[in-house]
Order: C-alpha cells, then structure tokens, then sequence
C-alpha cells in the first residue's frame, strides 16, 4: 500500500458503493483503481503518469470516466456524508471553500464608460455627496482607445540601371513565343 492510499478501514465504507458486476474486476483491482483516480486528483499528473501499481493508465481513466457519467462519486459522497452525520460527525469544519485563484477575463481589468455616463456620474456623485467635484477624491477616468491603424510605405520594386531595348533578347536567353535562341 503506498502512502496515501485508502487504509482498510476506509475501503470499509467505501466498498459497498463502488458498483461491481458479477464479471467484472477483482475487488483488489477495484481498490487499486479507486487508488489510482485518487492518486490522479491529488496530485494533479495527467492520467498517463499513474503509477503502474494501480493498473494501466488507461483502466484507472476509464474506471473513473465511467463512474464518473454513471454518479458513483456523487452516491458515494452523499453515503459518506450520510455515515458520518449517523456517527455525530458532521460539522461545519468540514465545509472548505478555496478562493486562492479566481480567475477572471482579460476584458474585466478595467471599465470602458463613455464620456457622457462617466460625466453624468460624476454628477450624481457630486448631488449625493453635497459637496462640489474638486473637493471629491479623483475619479479614474478610464478611455478606451481604438487601435491608430499604422500605414506602412509602399514596397519599391528594384528599378534597373540600364533598360533593355525593346524586342532585344538578351544573349543565351529565349524571347517569348520563340522556339530557340535568336541569333544576331
């Protein structure tokens, strides 16, 4: 058993709500997929880093992609939820909400207000507060700007030195249309 594994007792609650066909894996197996998915969630790998004391990567990611669509997790959630609150063991400590990263679009970094509502704001700001704008604190005036298209210089073709006659081929090269080299 490696280190986080589930201990016996554990499998204990957790074995009778795991589906098991009459064909289907041996229990051991089952734990060591059972295991494996959550050796995947803990500690963030892909599925194909899975050790392979849990099985093929390939089982364990199936194992759970099935349960997963079938609601395994979700009746063994509310069974433990059930067990523990049976057992007076059931608090708020447990609720546990991690706020660490939100994320956000890139757009909602700042907010584009036309002139007029901005001005139209300040001014109920201004009518609430009972006292005259210069006295308020700054009001970030935030614009957004279209992007100024930038005109680049027309490309300049190489002009040649000394122009060709007209109709003149030049030496070892063929004139268009022609079948063979002109010869002077």
């Amino acid at each position: 058993m490696a280190r986080f594994d589930v201990t016996d007792a554990e499998w204990d609650l957790i074995e009778p709500h795991l589906p098991v066909a009459a064909t289907g894996p041996l229990p051991r197996r089952v734990r060591d997929q059972f295991n494996g998915i959550l050796w995947r969630f803990r500690t963030g790998s892909g599925w194909r880093d899975a050790p392979e004391r849990y099985g093929p990567w390939s089982t364990v990611y199936s194992r759970f992609n099935h349960w997963a669509r079938t609601g395994v997790f979700q009746g063994l959630m509310d069974a433990l939820i059930a067990e523990a609150a049976a057992r007076g063991k059931v608090g708020l400590e447990l609720v546990s909400v991690d706020s660490t990263i939100v994320r956000a679009h890139h757009e909602s970094a700042g907010l584009a207000v036309a002139g007029e509502t901005l001005d139209a704001l300040e001014q109920a700001l201004t009518e609430e507060k009972g006292a005259p704008l210069p006295n308020q604190p700054p009001v970030l005036r935030v614009i957004q700007r279209r992007p100024t298209r930038t005109r680049t210089a027309p490309i300049r073709h190489r002009t040649r030195t000394a122009p060709r006659s007209a109709g003149a081929a030049e030496p070892g090269r063929r004139s268009p249309g022609s079948a063979a080299p002109e010869v002077g």
